[in-house]
């Protein structure tokens, strides 16, 4: 098996700088095809453009993509425009692993605007140039890539790890050079579900969701709970209270109290009921009357340590109190690892809608402790599993992809899928919320099967099925309604259908009748003007935020139900 690492992507994407990092710690070689072309011709690539032009640049370019691959151990950047080529492309297909590093055309602009070597960037508009390079350039990439990398802001460690997370799961540890392969990444584990998990022990990852003054960071790892200086570092007043439930609160409450007051903390805790029907108003009630009582002040930091009903409730209390209070989320399920304690959405539930009262309020952490996965019971893994599916159904389809790949690994808990799982999906919301916090636009995407969802727990009932479990079913009800408006084929549908089903998700919803189900979707935050919008797939891996016509809608409804 070829060793060999392509790295492709827009000018300013960190090919250089991340391959480089990349083949230090898989002692491989790093080659940059540009450089190579210099050292070649004994020019630079600007002169090269003013003297031959681009034509004769991108066959010197071809030509050194094809020597260049045919050598082995090597981690090679290539250059932005090098898939513009049919052979250059199958060349890097077939003869290694092939990275996308993307980011978006605000990030580029700003790595090059001070570059005066991109020939192609010399332009009254440097901007629109790039969008047309991406418009051009993008589905080549997305062609031939393995694995699709984000740089957002690039932390090059942080890359780089998760970079090797993925060359781990994809092609096992013979990737890497076999003195070092075993330190830099953790085996895979068959039976990870009943092991203690500490192959990822020192090997956290920390993410960050830029807002600007309202940035923070998300902590990705196993045993966060007991690491006091990274809950001091997370909590910045002496005094605290923990929101949690009757079910977390027995497993995790005292090792996270231990923690705060080894750090030097002050601890209040509230235990409420478990379950989604108690997001509600006497609840929240419970949460301020403690905080009252013991007179927490202004600086008072609040913990959610639960899962998604924990953290909204905690979040809007936070949000409230006092007009606000500092606040740090501790997720304890996948789902509110993957999708609800990121992006600052919190809010309690209605009798006539799911989340209709709350408040856009942002964490100044998120501390993702792996390790409390081993506890889930099974169904609400798979709870969370759906909302890592959405996250590849709708903005990364390589990722989606992976699942497939890798479902079984998650349904076992294997230690390496769901750090990397946890991590995409954090990354792809992350990036999300940074282009709109407050769910302006973009952000309703985030809602794929969320329309249906909600209909399904608020016409059962709250807490009857799973959120996760709604969603998933929900998911498969915008899939067919895709399909049946022409947005993706058959195949795609069945892809889906069958990759919520091995998750362990309901795929059939219940039979509520036509105009129950029509009265429960008006009700709607996404909705407007009396008119129900829906996330669709166009295609698979792309979203669509419409409005559809009632006769698909009801249609779908019967074949779904």
């Amino acid at each position: 098996m070829s060793r060999n690492i392509f790295l492709i992507g827009l000018m300013g994407s960190g090919k250089t700088t991340v391959g480089r990092a990349l083949a230090r710690k898989l002692n491989l070689r790093f080659v940059d095809s540009d450089h190579e072309i210099e050292s070649r011709t004994g020019a630079t690539i600007p002169l090269i453009f003013e003297i031959e032009g681009e034509q004769s640049f991108r066959q010197r370019e071809a030509d050194v993509i094809r020597d260049l691959t045919r050598q082995d151990g090597v981690v090679l950047a290539t250059g932005g425009g090098a898939v513009l080529n049919e052979a250059s492309r199958e060349y890097l297909k077939t003869r290694g692993t092939v990275i996308w590093l993307r980011a978006s055309v605000h990030n580029l602009l700003q790595r090059t605007s001070l570059d005066r070597n991109r020939p192609l960037l010399r332009t009254a508009d440097p901007r629109k140039r790039l969008e047309e390079l991406a418009v051009q350039r993008e589905p080549f990439y997305r062609e031939i890539a393995d694995l699709i990398v984000d740089t957002g802001r690039p932390n090059v460690q942080s890359l780089v790890q998760s970079i090797m997370q993925q060359l781990e799961l994809r092609h096992g540890t013979d990737r890497a050079d076999p003195a070092t392969s075993s330190a830099t990444m953790p085996a895979m584990n068959q039976n990870a579900a009943t092991d203690r998990p500490t192959s990822f022990s020192g090997n956290t990852t920390t993410l960050k969701v830029d807002l600007g003054e309202r940035s923070y960071p998300i902590t990705i790892g196993q045993s966060l709970l007991g690491d006091v200086d990274g809950i001091a570092a997370a909590v910045k007043g002496n005094r605290v209270a923990i929101v949690t439930n009757t079910v977390v609160g027995p497993l995790y409450l005292a090792q996270l109290k231990a923690s705060l007051k080894a750090a030097g903390k002050s601890v209040t805790e509230v235990i409420l009921p478990d379950g989604e029907e108690e997001k509600c108003w006497p609840n929240l009630m419970r949460i301020y009357d403690v905080l009252l009582a013991e007179k927490c002040d202004r600086k008072t930091t609040l913990i959610a340590l639960g899962g998604g009903v924990i953290g909204d409730m905690a979040g809007f209390a936070a949000a409230t109190y006092m007009r606000g209070i500092p606040f740090v989320q501790v997720p304890t399920t996948l789902l509110s690892q993957v999708d609800s304690s990121v992006g600052g959405k919190t809010a309690i539930n209605h009798a006539l809608g799911k989340n209709m009262i709350g408040a856009f309020y942002q964490p100044q952490a998120v501390i993702a402790d792996i390790a409390t996965l081993n506890t889930l019971l099974a169904r609400e893994l798979s709870a969370g599993l759906a909302e890592v599916i959405k996250h590849g159904a709708i903005i990364d389809l390589p990722f989606f992809d992976w699942i497939e790949a890798n479902i079984g690994q998650l349904i076992e808990r294997a230690p390496v899928a769901l750090a990397y799982a946890i991590r995409r999906s954090c990354e792809i919301k992350a990036e999300v919320v940074r282009q709109d916090e407050r769910e302006g636009g973009l952000r309703a995407v985030l809602n794929f099967g969320h329309t249906f969802g909600h209909a399904i727990e608020s016409g059962l009932g709250y807490g009857n099925w799973l959120h996760g479990e709604a969603v998933g079913c929900g998911m498969v009800m915008a899939a067919n309604l895709s399909h049946r408006l022409g947005h993706i084929d058959a195949a795609s549908l069945a892809r889906l259908t069958s990759l919520v089903q091995a998750a362990g998700l309901p795929v059939r919803a219940p039979a509520l009748g036509e105009q129950r189900w029509l009265d429960l979707m008006e009700v709607d935050k996404k909705n407007e003007g009396g008119a129900i919008r829906f996330i669709l797939l166009n295609p698979l891996g792309t979203p669509l935020i419409t409005t559809v016509p009632k006769d698909a809608l009801l249609a779908t409804l019967k074949d779904c139900t």
